[in-house]
């Protein structure tokens, strides 16, 4: 006797083997998976190659556990003393990033003819760069150790912070809010982030301690639960689920975090991809051809934005000029956050789904392959009484 838990684990047991295969093929050849995870989303919604039916409700879970992990773990690379150094060193490169980055999106969503608050979701497509990719390609590169590195990590610190603001502010416009409860929204907000990183700022050691245990199974339950919990909270209170689980990852310090990192990884990158699917299954593969053209425009000036971001927020450390491409080479990659943002405006503007989807894809790897192949710059510098020679910098972990 067939049922419908049946075709449930058919269903969801072929998508979990199609991802397995495509991380195989982009380790193999040196890419990041989640914009080919995007892929397999658009393959399987709606004009795809086969459409799900059973699973898709499971799959709509499963991507918004994977946003709540992936912000966590991204929150866990962070101590709130190293947020606070990082956006007192960077500010002014944090200011130059949304000055440069946010205006090509929202200019772009007014000429497409999307309504004011649609522009201003495609400005933050736009001025959003990929944590998760980024980092990835730094340890797969091994340029940790890199001069630049801590310059992108301190741009990309700033970024995650903007959202703490940008999320509510939007999401209380968007679904229909009123200036005032807006307004009490993005206060409540700031003081909940404030209070929980000023907890964690001064007794984040005593918070973890009282986290941390021995028992691996008994520590994943509390992190798990502890994190989809207030996420949820968060949620309830129009605070955002992602910045609600970025906090918690901030909260933690010390030992914790190690241990934190190894127990939860495997289970953001199994949610992360599934929330990538589930993307791509709400659109509509029809809609690519008539926004390739404006995703392709798009990306190609938020190149040239990102480069010049990178550029200047390591020119002001005094780093290099190689260090400078490959601090903007790294800035370039779309990813989560962007089609976080994507997901709240794609019910009210079916285009912006599309032109998100097909734009994350270009610049993550045109980003990937950039920043890959940024280690060896030739430059012609003065060298002594009037002489000119020919350096080529190949650069492996310091200028």
């Amino acid at each position: 006797m067939h049922t419908a838990s049946d075709l449930f684990a058919i269903e969801l047991g072929a998508v979990v083997l199609v991802l397995a295969v495509v991380a195989r093929l982009a380790r193999r050849i040196g890419f990041p998976a989640l914009p080919l995870y995007l892929l397999v989303g658009l393959a399987l919604g709606e004009g795809g190659l086969v459409e799900l039916s059973a699973s898709e409700e499971f799959i709509e879970v499963g991507a918004e556990i994977g946003v709540i992990l992936m912000l966590l773990m991204l929150g866990l690379e962070f101590s709130a003393h190293e947020l606070v150094d990082n956006v007192r060193r960077s500010t002014l490169a944090g200011i130059v990033d949304i000055a440069l980055n946010f205006p090509p999106g929202f200019i772009a969503g007014l000429l497409l003819g999307f309504d004011p608050i649609v522009a201003v979701l495609l400005g933050g497509v736009t001025y959003i760069s990929s944590s998760g990719i980024v980092a990835k390609l730094v340890a797969d590169l091994d340029r940790i150790g890199n001069h630049e590195t801590s310059v992108i990590l301190s741009v990309l610190v700033i970024e995650d912070l903007a959202m703490v603001l940008y999320l509510p502010i939007v999401s209380g416009v968007l679904f229909g809010g009123s200036l005032v409860s807006t307004t009490v929204t993005v206060c409540v907000s700031l003081l909940v982030v404030v209070a929980v990183l000023g907890a964690a700022y001064f007794f984040g050691d005593r918070l973890s301690a009282l986290v941390l245990s021995q028992s691996s199974e008994a520590l994943l339950l509390t992190l798990l639960g502890g994190t989809l919990l207030f996420a949820g909270i968060a949620g309830r209170l129009n605070l955002s689920t992602a910045v609600g689980a970025f906090v918690v990852g901030v909260a933690l310090s010390g030992d914790i975090v190690s241990h934190a990192r190894g127990l939860l990884l495997p289970l953001r990158n199994l949610f992360a991809a599934v929330f990538f699917v589930f993307f791509g299954l709400q659109v509509d593969l029809g809609l690519l051809p008539d926004v390739a053209v404006a995703a392709v425009t798009i990306a190609a000036v938020t190149i040239a934005t990102k480069l010049a971001t990178g550029w200047v927020a390591a020119q002001r450390a005094s780093i290099g000029k190689p260090g400078r491409i490959r601090a903007g080479a790294a800035l370039i990659a779309h990813g989560e956050f962007s089609i976080v943002i994507a997901e709240l405006g794609i019910s009210r503007e079916g285009d912006l789904g599309a032109l998100t989807s097909a734009y994350v894809i270009i610049l993550t790897l045109v980003g990937a392959a950039l920043y890959q192949h940024s280690d060896s710059v030739t430059l012609r510098i003065p060298a002594g009484r009037g002489r000119r020679r020919r350096l080529s910098f190949f650069v492996h972990k310091n200028i």
